[in-house]
């Protein structure tokens, strides 16, 4: 006789995954958890469905969840396929008016609706939006400076119609969020001047989990976290630990302006922010309702 002891289903291991899961399922039930889905986390079909099955699920714990995502490489791949060059300025990508366009297409058309047809697929009923919709978000033009490598002299760059969040009316969100839809924003808003402006997703998202008061805002990156001097995740930080790891030049290039984000976000009223690895299947899962967790959490 074939021994099938691996393929049958064990109700104890079963029983004994969620009875260490149940505790943290009750800490975020009626909590708004808002998830920014990066371009580059993005990755393969079988991680867009973990991810759309993670998003479900949490909805279906009791979990207000809010999707906010970029999509950077897809707005590059469009860009080349229109003929349009990509210029950057202190590694920011400029977005002129033709840019604009597409960034919206691509953003707020493609890249928002598979997501929505993700998660609709778990069952789920997804919405997607952009700040547009119900003027969710005003932005105005980003004023970035960059240190000029030839005169090393600050100057301030001109991106375009690169925007900044300044307005977040919560109407919308909080009639979606509280009902049976899942709200999936794409980072672009109107400003006060009539133009459509592109924003960065993380400051979106910062700026959306703020007007929520939200419990948790997940950043899902292509990094496993906050790495320390040995390269190990760090798991949980302070700002003021954060900010002295950066003194220190342990927080280094591209982690810095994902930290100072996290920053902003706890500056605006969330409880905690967290960097993980977006390319872990169901990394928001383990963050959230497992005692390891998957990233690093930053708080207060």
């Amino acid at each position: 006789m074939t021994d099938q002891t691996d393929t049958q289903p064990d109700p104890i291991y079963d029983a004994a995954i969620l009875a260490q899961a149940l505790p943290y399922m009750q800490r975020y039930e009626g909590k708004t958890v808002v998830v920014k889905y990066g371009g580059h986390a993005m990755g393969s079909k079988s991680l867009g469905k973990a991810f759309a099955q993670d998003i479900a699920m949490l909805k279906q714990s009791k979990v207000n969840p809010i999707v906010v995502h970029g999509g950077g490489p897809q707005i590059g791949e469009m860009l080349a396929k229109m003929g349009i060059e990509s210029k950057f300025e202190g590694g920011l990508r400029v977005t002129d008016e033709k840019t604009v366009e597409i960034v919206e297409m691509v953003l707020a058309g493609s890249i928002n609706k598979q997501i929505v047809a993700l998660i609709n697929a778990e069952g789920e009923w997804a919405i997607g939006l952009c700040g547009k919709d119900g003027n969710m978000v005003f932005a105005e033009k980003a004023h970035k400076k960059a240190i000029d490598p030839t005169s090393n002299i600050e100057r301030v760059l001109d991106l375009g119609f690169v925007g900044e969040p300044v307005e977040v009316d919560r109407t919308l969100i909080d009639l979606l969020a509280h009902s049976e839809m899942i709200p999936v924003i794409a980072p672009v808003a109107p400003g006060r001047d009539g133009h459509t402006y592109n924003i960065n997703a993380d400051t979106f998202a910062g700026a959306i989990a703020g007007s929520q008061r939200a419990k948790r805002l997940l950043f899902l990156t292509d990094v496993p976290g906050v790495l320390d001097a040995n390269k190990e995740l760090i798991p949980e930080l302070t700002v003021a630990e954060a900010r002295a790891l950066m003194r220190d030049g342990i927080i280094t290039g591209g982690m810095i302006p994902k930290v100072e984000t996290c920053f902003e976000a706890l500056d605006r009223g969330v409880e905690g922010v967290v960097i993980l690895n977006g390319k872990t299947p169901h990394a928001v899962l383990i963050e959230l309702f497992t005692e390891y967790g998957a990233g690093t959490l930053i708080v207060r």
